[in-house]
């Protein structure tokens, strides 16, 4: 991906008098800043997840590619100068800017000291574009049709699931 793409992926672009066709309003970027996350159901059928990191607002999908943990819980830390997400369930790191996953590799293990670097898995989690007009955030869903491992959790198999997994209220008596 360019320099040009990526930029347009994961930042706002504040020059633009109207929203980009098929664009979903998110909320004010005064609100987002401020909330520094929010999570949206997108055009009924996307969960995403909207984040502002050091000056910038990035989207993708809500629940982890590996099991479908919440990633609006996640912390951001900078792994081989990639800032990531990491997921709280089991700790993977996801890159903001392409959603990919990140591992630490080994070349030799009986070598001692061990020495590990960080690689690549490829796009694991599906990245949305983000477009900032006149103070609103919208965001363009990733409509490429190659599939993405968080794509399972983007069914509504997987929603009626984790509804009925989640605790009922109590009533009062």
């Amino acid at each position: 991906m360019s320099s040009e793409e990526e930029t347009s992926q994961t930042s706002s672009s504040p020059s633009r008098s109207s929203p980009p066709p098929a664009s979903h309003f998110i909320g004010k970027k005064e609100d987002i800043v401020r909330a520094g996350r929010v999570t949206k159901l997108v055009n009924g059928c996307r969960d995403v997840l909207v984040l502002h990191h050091q000056g910038r607002l990035h989207a993708m999908d809500m629940h982890c590619y590996h099991s479908g943990g919440a990633l609006q819980n996640g912390d951001i830390e900078e792994f081989n100068g990639q800032m990531c997400i990491v997921c709280p369930w089991h700790k993977y790191k996801i890159t903001l800017a392409e959603g990919e996953g990140l591992y630490q590799a080994v070349d030799d293990p009986t070598a001692k000291p061990l020495r590990t670097y960080w690689r690549s898995k490829g796009v694991k989690q599906r990245i949305h574009k983000v477009t900032e007009v006149n103070g609103d955030v919208y965001v363009t869903l990733n409509d490429s049709s190659e599939a993405v491992d968080s794509d399972v959790y983007q069914t509504e198999r997987y929603r009626t699931i984790l509804l009925k997994a989640q605790p009922k209220p109590k009533t009062k008596k």
